[in-house]
């Protein structure tokens, strides 16, 4: 009995030890994926759907990973404030307007272009609040 508790607690301490080894990185991805899903919800879930499948010819699906990688330095900025041009989104062209959301902070925007860049099939990886508050700067 005395040494199978004492296995047990060996293999929680080796557990323990391989969870605390996560590096920042991945402990924010995490927390900015968890954070973003909410904002997505209340933000951009009725016109993008639930699993980011879009909304007929009004709204695209963000599940086009190409899309989102190739246009990575414009997200932040499309997200805060919007869109008023025609894009093309797995070989539809989307033409209405995406609303501006300049409530949304800095972090905030870091948080839900992280979500979406992760989610619906995506993994692009991590997008720190440095990097997104710099291009939120360089928005035309």
């Amino acid at each position: 009995m005395r040494l199978n508790i004492i296995k047990a607690t060996f293999i929680l301490l080796v557990i323990g030890v391989i969870i605390s080894c996560q590096n920042q990185e991945t402990i924010d991805l995490q927390n900015y994926i968890s954070s973003g899903k909410d904002i997505y919800k209340a933000k951009c879930q009725n016109c993008h759907g639930e699993n980011g499948e879009g909304l007929g010819q009004l709204a695209p699906p963000l599940t086009d990973s190409v899309f989102l990688k190739h246009n990575k330095n414009r997200l932040a900025c499309i997200i805060k404030n919007g869109l008023n041009e025609a894009i093309t989104v797995q070989g539809k062209t989307y033409k209405e307007k995406m609303p501006a959301f300049p409530e949304l902070t800095d972090i905030e925007v870091a948080q839900v272009m992280v979500f979406v860049t992760n989610a619906f099939g995506n993994n692009q990886g991590f997008v720190s609040y440095q990097q997104v508050s710099s291009q939120l700067q360089q928005c035309k």
